[in-house]
Formats: C-alpha cells, sequence, structure tokens
C-alpha cells in the first residue's frame, strides 16, 4: 500500500512539474508574462525540487520493486521445480563441504545417520561429526529445524 502512495506522489510531482514546465513554454512563445520574475523563479526552484523528489521517489519504489521481484522469483522457481537449485544455493552460502552438501542432502530425504553412513560407506560417527557441522553453519539445532528451513520458504513463511 505505502508503495502505491510513492507511486501516485510520483506521478502528482510529475505533472505538475510537467505542467509547469510546458506552460513556461508556450507562455514564451506567445509572449505572455502573466506573473512577477520573482514569482516565476520560486515556482521554478519549486518545480525543480519536485523533479529531484520524483527521481529520489522513484529510487525508493524501483529498490522495493526489485526486491520483491528477488523474492517473487524465489517463489517462483521453488513452485517449479528448481528445489535443488535453492537448495544448492544454501548450501554454497553455509560454505558445505561437498561431503557435507551430500550428508545435508540425505538428511533433508529423511534418512537415518545409519542410512547415510552405509550409502556414504563411512562410519556413524563421521555422519554424526558432518551432520552437527552443517546444523552449526546452518545456524540451526538438529534435523529438524534444517528441514523446516526449507519448508517455510516453500510456504513463504521465512523471514
Amino acid at each position: 500500500m505505502t508503495q502505491r502512495r510513492y507511486v501516485l506522489a510520483i506521478v502528482v510531482v510529475q505533472v505538475f512539474c510537467a505542467v509547469f514546465f510546458v506552460s513556461q513554454i508556450l507562455a514564451s512563445v506567445v509572449g505572455i508574462a502573466p506573473i512577477s520574475w520573482q514569482i516565476h523563479e520560486l515556482i521554478e526552484l519549486g518545480a525543480a525540487l519536485g523533479l529531484l523528489l520524483g527521481v529520489v521517489l522513484g529510487w525508493m519504489v524501483l529498490r522495493r520493486t526489485m526486491a520483491r521481484n528477488d523474492q517473487v522469483e524465489d517463489q517462483l522457481r521453488l513452485a517449479s521445480g528448481a528445489f535443488m537449485d535453492v537448495m544448492e544455493e544454501r548450501f554454497a552460502a553455509w560454505a558445505l563441504t561437498p561431503a557435507e552438501r551430500d550428508v545435508a542432502l540425505f538428511a533433508i530425504k529423511g534418512m537415518s545417520t545409519q542410512e547415510i553412513a552405509g550409502l556414504r560407506e563411512v562410519s556413524e560417527g563421521t555422519i554424526k561429526a558432518q551432520t552437527n557441522a552443517i546444523y552449526r553453519k546452518a545456524g540451526v539445532a538438529g534435523r529438524t529445524q534444517l528441514l523446516s528451513l526449507f519448508i517455510d520458504e516453500l510456504m513463504n513463511d521465512a523471514p
């Protein structure tokens, strides 16, 4: 709602400035000077400041629109089956090693420590150490919270 107010303010300011400058050009062509030069200069200063305000408000709206666009694109990628891409981005942001990425993926899929150890042909102690490193890097306390990070994003509950 606030963004609509910014856009409306930009439009109002831009229309006022356009009307002022066009009327001044027409007055110059016709040779009419309906107001004193002091008032004219003040109005021109106000119109110029209005244009600057329009640029500032336009930049604010553009920034918010771009941020919203990024959020919507993330949601679209999730909805269109690009969940693995999002997961890989998070894994990269957390700086997971290749082994930790595999373990995290298996953990998210719901596999037990024993099953992951069997698939990776390593000891359960190694898997436990890797999962602890994953949880620490992701800032979560366990497997449930790790999974909930991705579920929250899917459900658009991410902060």
